[in-house]
């Protein structure tokens, strides 16, 4: 191939600058350019035999130019060692020449002759052997594009494939939570369910037991009436003498036994069964306690004392706050409250679910909450929440409200003493509710809103009002296992 390629290139050198095939009979003009002797007698020549050269445009004499020897002996040897690679090459079907030209044009082979006086004469002509190098470099090319490509496309299935194994790995993992998640509330309503029909077979046991001594309270007087009456009917058979006999003793203790009946004799009412739960209520009471047994576990939170306002005095561990009667001298650093009764607890939520409760008793007056950590602390607390502030209160010992924009007054029936507190922060949910009975929770008051940052519990125990809001408010712990 390499030596075809090289007596191509040699060929390419060797072509007559008119009819760009390989020279015939070459003829050397004065100038020392060389043509065809074809081509130099289809030059148009002056009356005198004059001609200018194609190539350097010089006047030389065009009747009898010499032949170019030295040029005929290399194109032959071309020729013969062209001749043993193989097959002659095609030709031109209109001049029967070797097809050596490519026409841009058309984008056919030709020959010289229809590149000089033929159909594409006029037309852009390139040697096939540059076409044919051009060519093969495009086909390279294209052949790198498409491993390009390829390749592209091979690490796409790959990822694919990837994506693929991962989803069918996290769905696993996923249903396996749902089954636990789910297995775990069957337990729960089978709990439920074991505790109903417990209650109810309880109260039938006890009503069927009660009314079962009553019946044999009732047989078993019977039975000394059915006695008392063999024995009457037996004395009523005596003998005039033996009946007189007998009387004295036994009509009297007869007689007093039946006036005992009667003073004790009772009426039967009929008994209504009472489970001691109403069953359209059922549901609503199984789904407050399962409510409160799927939420987060209970929290355990203790006071920050470098955010305490310094009116408030913090104790038992931390865990306990109350308005004092004296002003303490404190640092007055950034965290602290200067103007409200407030205080943080020390740690705060960035992420995650979370549930604590707080315990504000007889107190007539107090707000809890949440705030952002970005929120000013030395003025006046915002109480909206777009100043990042979400909280609920009670004031005057009975109004409940929530401080949202605009307030919203609570319709409260009991007033609870422990406040739970659920934050689902990716979902932006703040639910408040009244945690007073340790299986159900009722709600208060529900947040939506879109959390950034970290936020923290507050509580503002308000002022003590000379005295009549001294309760304090005490942070609730979960119980310890023993």
């Amino acid at each position: 191939m390499e030596r075809r390629m090289s007596l191509m290139s040699l060929a390419d050198q060797l072509r007559c600058p008119v009819c760009l095939e390989v020279f015939v009979e070459p003829l050397m003009l004065q100038c020392g350019h060389s043509y065809c002797r074809g081509c130099v007698r289809s030059m148009t020549m002056e009356p005198l035999g004059g001609l200018q050269c194609p190539v350097c445009r010089c006047a030389v004499d065009g009747d009898s130019p010499p032949p170019n020897v030295s040029l005929a002996m290399i194109v032959d040897t071309l020729r013969e060692l062209s001749g043993p690679e193989g097959a002659q090459p095609e030709t031109c079907p209109e001049h029967h020449n070797p097809l050596s030209l490519y026409c841009e044009e058309d984008q056919t082979v030709i020959c010289g002759m229809c590149g000089s006086i033929g159909a594409h004469h006029s037309h852009k002509i390139t040697p096939v052997c540059s076409v044919y190098s051009r060519m093969k470099e495009d086909i390279s090319c294209l052949m790198t594009d498409f491993q390009t490509q390829k390749q592209k496309l091979e690490e796409q299935i790959c990822k694919m494939a990837y994506n693929k194994s991962r989803i069918t790995n996290e769905s696993d993992v996923l249903k396996w939570v749902v089954r636990k998640e789910f297995g775990e509330l069957r337990r729960y309503l089978e709990i439920e369910e074991s505790g109903f029909m417990q209650r109810v077979e309880s109260k039938a046991a006890s009503l069927i037991s009660s009314i079962q001594m009553q019946a044999d309270e009732l047989t078993h007087t019977l039975a000394k009436f059915q006695e008392a009456e063999e024995m009457l009917q037996a004395l009523n058979n005596e003998s005039h003498l033996g009946f007189i006999a007998k009387y004295g003793s036994i009509a009297p203790r007869f007689r007093e036994c039946q006036q005992k009946q009667q003073r004790e004799e009772k009426s039967y009412s009929s008994v209504n069964f009472k489970p001691g739960f109403n069953h359209n209520d059922i549901k609503i009471c199984v789904w407050k306690r399962l409510h409160r047994k799927v939420l987060p576990a209970l929290e355990s939170l203790k006071l920050d004392p470098l955010t305490a306002h310094p009116m408030l005095d913090l104790s038992q561990g931390d865990t306990v706050v109350e308005c004092g009667a004296l002003l303490k001298h404190l640092p007055n650093n950034p965290e602290r409250f200067s103007y409200s009764y407030c205080v943080l607890a020390a740690r705060g939520f960035s992420s995650g679910k979370h549930y604590w409760e707080t315990c504000v008793g007889d107190k007539p007056k107090w707000r809890l909450g949440l705030i952002k950590g970005t929120t000013g602390r030395k003025a006046k607390l915002p109480k909206t929440p777009e100043s990042g502030v979400w909280l609920i209160g009670l004031r005057e010992g009975r109004l409940y409200e929530a401080f949202a924009s605009p307030r919203v007054t609570l319709p409260l029936v009991t007033q609870p003493k422990r406040i739970g507190v659920f934050l689902d922060y990716e979902g932006g949910v703040l639910t408040f509710y009244n945690a007073d009975i340790p299986d159900e929770l009722g709600v208060i008051y529900t947040y939506n809103t879109e959390l950034q940052g970290k936020v923290y519990p507050l509580y503002d125990v308000c002022w003590h009002e000379r005295g009549a809001n001294k309760h304090p408010i005490s942070l609730v712990q979960p119980l310890r296992e023993k």
